[in-house]
């Protein structure tokens, strides 16, 4: 091929894979090879680009080169206004262990073991990332967690509650909140609306129910509240969800599974697709979270972004623990993301 057409290509690689990803794409380009590099991380772009070109809604907004532009100037000509990339994490005070997984061991969808004797806790106000390579056991945990994936092994306890194997609803009464990978299909009902999806985890809670009917007036009065607070940019909250962009639908979960007010929340790849304005709003959410004592579960593939918002990271490989790190050591991670167990790192 001359031409090379590459659509987010270290989505699924360790910092290390991918920089030699990007010594090969060198050595393509000097061989006379043309390649299209499409990627939202902002820091491959300005490393391995020649030119950059940005698109915002469809349009192509502008040009420019490595050498006139910055994080900064790319964000801004993405979203059409300044982005502050600098994450403000107060000091908060570490509380009592919130969420504690003993001996963790699960199937995933194929019957093969997914999980093998996972152990991990996190505190009050704190927020834990979790690091691996895709397909390493991070979905099957997260579903584990919040009752929607059978254990068969070992223990996970809210508050020195047992909810190992307990029915999800039993989970959401602990305090437990989910964030889904799968914004359409398992975050939301895209059919329903604003309202109805907001609504999802205090439909039978007064005021909203009256009996065994929802008061409309009143889930009404709820979801304009929390369109109003999350700044969801919607025509009206009868809209069904389907309609609403990427930034939007993950600002209606946020909504919902914050204003439960949790006391454990689980995010998986919480900015995954967004643009670098919503993906500032999330990380702000998540850090409010941290700040008003919940503990946060943070599973994403962006080494950058769990460095930025974690208090410290757990590595996952094939379903085990390599190691936990709280220095934000990269070359550390990166080789228990490719399975270094911590204790033989030197």
């Amino acid at each position: 091929a001359d031409i090379l057409v590459l659509d987010e290509p270290t989505a699924v690689l360790t910092p290390q894979e991918a920089d030699e990803l990007f010594d090969v794409m060198r050595s393509l380009v000097s061989q006379g090879k043309s390649i299209i590099f499409i990627t939202h991380k902002l820091r491959e772009i300005l490393e391995v680009a020649d030119t950059i070109s940005v698109i915002r809604r469809g349009q192509m907004v502008g040009s420019t080169t490595p050498e006139k532009a910055n994080r900064a100037t790319l964000a801004s000509m993405m979203v059409g206004r300044e982005v502050v990339f600098r994450v403000e994490k107060n000091e908060v005070q570490i509380g009592d262990i919130v969420l504690n997984v003993n001996g963790l061991e699960a199937l995933n969808d194929k019957g093969i073991k997914s999980l093998n004797g996972v152990s991990i806790n996190v505190r009050e106000g704190e927020i834990v990332g979790l690091a691996g390579v895709a397909g390493n056991g991070q979905n099957e945990l997260a579903e584990a967690l919040v009752g929607l994936r059978e254990v068969v092994e070992g223990t996970i306890s809210v508050n020195d509650q047992d909810v190992t194997n307990k029915p999800v609803k039993l989970g959401i009464r602990h305090g437990i909140s989910l964030i889904p990978a799968d914004r359409a299909k398992v975050g939301t009902a895209p059919n329903l609306s604003v309202t109805e999806n907001v609504i999802m985890k205090n439909y039978d809670q007064k005021p909203i129910a009256n009996g065994w009917r929802v008061n409309k007036h009143e889930a009404g009065k709820y979801a304009t509240g929390l369109k109003d607070s999350y700044d969801i940019i919607v025509p009206t909250i009868d809209t069904s969800v389907r309609l609403l962009s990427g930034g939007n639908l993950q600002k209606v979960i946020l909504a919902r599974e914050i204003s439960s007010e949790p006391k454990f929340m689980v995010a998986v790849q919480p900015t995954r697709g967004l643009d670098v304005g919503a993906i500032e709003g999330v990380q702000k959410l998540l850090l409010s979270q941290r700040e008003s004592g919940a503990s946060v579960l943070l599973i994403s593939e962006e080494l950058e972004e769990l460095l930025s918002l974690s208090d410290r990271i757990y590595v996952i490989y094939e379903g085990e623990i390599m190691g936990e790190v709280d220095d934000g050591d990269i070359d550390k991670i990166g080789q228990m993301m490719t399975g270094t167990p911590l204790e033989q790192i030197g």
